[in-house]
């Protein structure tokens, strides 16, 4: 079954414009000295590059792409308005004859370079990874810890005997027997030197000596 074709406004207009347009390009191509079959090549380039600006369009976004639909549309919409009897078409400037003459070329790199110009790839992301399950890890066993051995308490220590009370005179009398040994020998008396000239216990000798300190 044939799909059937639904006419409305829109596709009505755009034949009508797309008509027209073509028209002036015809028109304005021959009053620049393009006659015959070149006249009517003219149209068609235009119309063919924006075909190719369309088609790169659907696919990219592009500098490039809006730069060469602006210049077929200034191409199309220049010619309507030179047209409309703003330019007398039996007088065509020399510059415009030199913009037709030379919108081939023009038109031919435009649709070269939108043809053959890579489009940019598409950013490629990469797919968040799996989470894996965290490996198993053997673990050795642990040693049991070594029994705390507990450290022995120092022993009390046992109280010293109080030291022997020291008669005043006798300590005056070994300060005399120090002197007198100091000034004989030169060194100060010991202990058991005091012990044996006063005849005293080793205690009490000892309790002396630390008083004549």
């Amino acid at each position: 079954m044939s799909r059937s074709i639904r006419i409305d406004a829109v596709l009505i207009q755009a034949v009508i414009a797309g008509a027209l347009s073509f028209a002036h390009l015809h028109d304005l191509a021959e009053a620049a000295g393009q006659t015959g079959w070149k006249a009517w090549a003219y149209p068609v380039s235009v119309d063919l590059l924006l075909v190719a600006v369309w088609r790169r369009l659907r696919t990219e976004s592009s500098k490039l792409a809006w730069f060469w639909f602006l210049v077929a549309l200034v191409a199309s919409l220049g010619a309507n308005i030179a047209t409309a009897g703003l330019l007398d078409l039996n007088h065509v400037p020399a510059w415009l004859r030199i913009l037709v003459a030379g919108w081939p070329a023009l038109a031919f790199l435009g649709g070269t370079l939108l043809a053959h110009t890579p489009t940019a790839p598409a950013p490629i992301t990469d797919p968040e990874p799996e989470p894996r399950p965290a490996p198993v890890v053997d673990r050795p066993e642990q040693p049991e810890p070594a029994p705390v051995i507990p450290t022995p308490e120092p022993a009390p220590a046992l109280p010293q005997a109080p030291a022997p009370a020291v008669p005043p005179a006798l300590v005056d009398h070994a300060r005399k027997v120090a002197t007198e040994h100091r000034t004989r020998t030169g060194t100060d008396i010991d202990t058991a030197t005091l012990r044996a000239r006063l005849g005293v216990p080793e205690d009490l000798a000892g309790a002396i000596v630390a008083q004549l300190a």
